[in-house]
């Protein structure tokens, strides 16, 4: 007999909960994009070659902004569990092409699972979008980010640790192979835990709604409601930012493999995992708990992140010119600098705070997509479009990147297109509604029937079918919440 996770209610807590949902969401990514991205924090993926990882790279986010587009659409086809496992197989792949590399030099290999990453991240990262924004109640879709990106971000946090520890007493200017089997190990892990979420029907939010009757939707229909997206003109005006909100990842990671060696990069993918948890938080508590109306919490908080995002960005234009790519030392100290050379304390809480600014500006852009629409399709589409454009800049910063652009050009270009991107933001968020439960649909669980979602643990004061079948009413009170 099979246990039907649905129904599980531990104390007050349900497994078909929004919060439980983006809990183990969060512990997938925590699993795969988390230790993707300490390896990514490590600079020119832990080897000392950045012209052929940011090949790599500007491959895989050339593929992941093509696949991005289609992706919301595959995962409303095949649904969020099955296109969230695909999702997660490509890391692992990506992470035996590093290690491939660093042992026998094999340059192809690595290109070609930059590719395979790139198709594979792209669903991953549309059935994240659609489970993160569409399942939570509106008054806690801020804080259903700050829950999502802290746990994926622990993994980031987690990974460095492990590469940090292997290390710590390394003086080698690159990462060991040890490193990267840890990693490999614990992406695989994720394929599997992925299949702990819930289908969409059998997830109930906190006020008795069901977050979606339909776990998928035909191809033909996906098509045209793709389409449409498309010509949305507040997909449109959103655009640069999406562009813009990865841009700056290969300048940040190229001044890291620059200024640090091996040991230090790993302490610094750290702390900048931790400068990610705070700025999630920050942008969480902002959008869902100021004293406003939603378009008013979404107003100020898009202004916070402008004011904090220019500050940042000033301070790293004060240090980045002060050297140059071909500059053999920085600030009278020749690089790669260790942790222990106290020139190097400045630039490190510098590049913590890029990413607490990063996740301040995610937030508000994954925000802005869930204040448009509750439906999880929608969402899915958004989601997919997102990451599409967020991987076109990619793939375009890698490849200027990879070209030698001077390091300033590069900060300037990042700078600038944050300064255009936010404003139009604000323009979308100028017609935010302060709740769209009154031009959407929304089903309760006392307006279907119990074969509409099955047997499922419900929120109190909560009884499945009792507007449908009054007279039934005491056959239903053995799936009311206690």
């Amino acid at each position: 007999m099979s246990l039907n996770l649905a129904a599980v209610k531990v104390g007050g807590v349900r497994y078909n909960s929004p919060w439980t949902q983006v809990t183990i969401l969060g512990f997938v990514t925590f699993c795969s994009v988390g230790m993707f991205s300490a390896v990514s924090g490590l600079g020119a993926g832990g080897t000392q070659n950045t012209t052929l990882s940011d090949t790599a790279n500007g491959v895989l986010y050339g593929v992941f902004a093509i696949a991005g587009l289609f992706a919301g659409s595959i995962n409303n086809v095949l649904g969020p569990r099955l296109t969230l496992s695909i999702g997660t197989m490509g890391y692992s792949i990506y992470i035996g092409g590093l290690w491939a590399y660093q042992v026998h030099g094999t340059q192809w290999f690595l290109i070609l699972s930059g590719a395979i990453l790139g198709l594979t991240a792209a669903m991953l990262w549309s059935a994240q979008g659609s489970i993160m924004m569409s399942y939570p109640l509106e008054k806690d879709k801020g804080r259903s980010f700050t829950l999502f990106w802290a746990i994926f971000q622990l993994g980031t946090i987690v990974g460095s640790s492990i590469a940090l520890g292997i290390e710590a007493h390394s003086e080698l200017p690159g990462v060991s192979t040890g490193v990267y089997l840890a990693f490999i190990i614990i992406m695989i892990t994720s394929i599997f835990t992925s299949w702990l979420l819930l289908p969409p029907h059998s997830v109930i939010r906190g006020d008795g709604t069901v977050v979606e009757l339909e776990d998928a939707i035909s191809p033909r229909q996906e098509m045209k409601e793709l389409w449409a997206l498309c010509k949305d003109w507040r997909m449109i005006a959103l655009f640069p930012m999406f562009f813009s909100s990865n841009y700056f990842y290969a300048y940040q990671g190229a001044i890291v493999t620059y200024l640090f060696n091996g040991r230090t990069r790993a302490l610094v993918a750290l702390l900048e995992g931790v400068g990610q948890v705070l700025g999630s938080i920050l942008i969480g508590q902002l959008t869902d708990n100021l004293p406003f109306s939603r378009r008013k919490r979404a107003l100020a908080s898009a202004g916070f992140v402008i004011f904090f995002n220019c500050v940042v960005w000033a301070a790293g234009l004060g240090f980045q010119v002060q050297f140059k790519r071909d500059d053999v030392d920085v600030r009278g100290v020749a690089v790669p600098w260790d942790w222990t050379v106290g020139v190097a304390v400045g630039p490190i809480i510098l590049l913590m705070a890029y990413y607490m600014a990063d996740a301040t500006y995610q937030g508000l852009a994954y925000y802005t997509m869930s204040s448009l629409t509750n439906e999880p399709f929608k969402l899915a589409r958004m989601a997919g479009y997102y990451k599409g454009v967020q991987s076109a800049g990619a793939a375009v910063s890698f490849g200027m990147d990879a070209v030698k652009t001077a390091y300033l050009g590069e900060h300037l270009a990042s700078w600038l297109m944050l300064l255009v991107s936010l404003p139009l933001c604000v323009v979308v968020l100028w017609g935010v509604r302060d709740t769209n439960y009154d031009v959407e649909h929304v089903t309760k669980v006392e307006d279907i029937s119990t074969a509409a979602v099955g047997s499922v643990a419900l929120p109190a004061g909560h009884v499945v079918g009792e507007h449908v079948h009054e007279d039934n009413k005491s056959v239903n009170e053995n799936v009311t919440a206690v």
